[in-house]
């Protein structure tokens, strides 16, 4: 008897969950957000992570297409967080500062230059080689934000480096931890940091991404 009172109570409760918030759940918003979670649960699995991202497109796209309004307040949410991340962490004015809709930077090809950098990009794929880099300065800050990144770090042990990664959805890969799934995390500063005379902090933050950082 407890039992059927129980589940006629969470009966009740989701059935009154549904009335309350149905109007703004269609069934096409429905079905985006099933597929969401089974791109999640593939992602989760490791075995079908290609296709757990693909689903999670599908599904992403489905409710940005279905939503326009949400669609502009999640980029209004993630470019003011950039900015306010921006203003914390880039004090000065020496800077270089993007923001586009698409980007694809490659660092790991010939020598660059490495100086305070701030991108923010609603698609984005980012392939960064340390060792290749030119140091301007001996403390910089690189900061990548967006809403959907793709992130290849190769970090050399010639730097002191201290990296903050943050993926909502998507994947963090570092050296023998890997994240998956939702609100991955990590934090990591190489031994003697304090002690270099170079040193890089790397900023990393995407409400969907796939993050891999090498060490070397």
């Amino acid at each position: 008897m407890d039992r059927h009172r129980s589940l006629l109570a969470i009966g009740l409760i989701g059935l009154g969950v549904f009335i309350i918030f149905g109007q703004w759940l269609s069934f096409f918003t429905i079905v985006a957000i099933l597929i969401l979670g089974f791109g999640i649960y593939k992602i989760r699995l490791g075995d079908d992570v290609k296709i757990g991202y693909i689903l999670l497109a599908i599904g992403g796209g489905m409710i940005l297409l279905h939503n326009f309004m949400l669609v502009v307040a999640i980029l209004m949410i993630s470019l003011g967080l950039y900015y306010a991340k921006m203003k914390k962490m880039h004090p000065v004015n020496n800077l270089v500062q993007k923001q586009n809709v698409t980007s694809s930077i490659h660092w790991d090809r010939d020598p660059w230059t490495l100086r305070n950098t701030s991108m923010w990009h609603v698609l984005g794929e980012v392939n960064i080689d340390l060792s290749l880099a030119m140091v301007d300065d001996q403390d910089n800050v690189l900061m990548f934000q967006g809403v959907v990144g793709d992130i290849d770090l190769i970090v050399s042990e010639d730097y002191g480096v201290e990296i903050e990664a943050f993926v909502l959805f998507g994947q963090i890969d570092f050296s023998e931890v890997k994240e998956t799934g939702m609100l991955n995390r990590i934090y990591w500063k190489s031994p003697n940091y304090e002690q270099r005379d170079q040193k890089v902090k790397i900023i990393i933050s995407y409400l969907v991404g796939n993050v891999d950082i090498h060490l070397t």
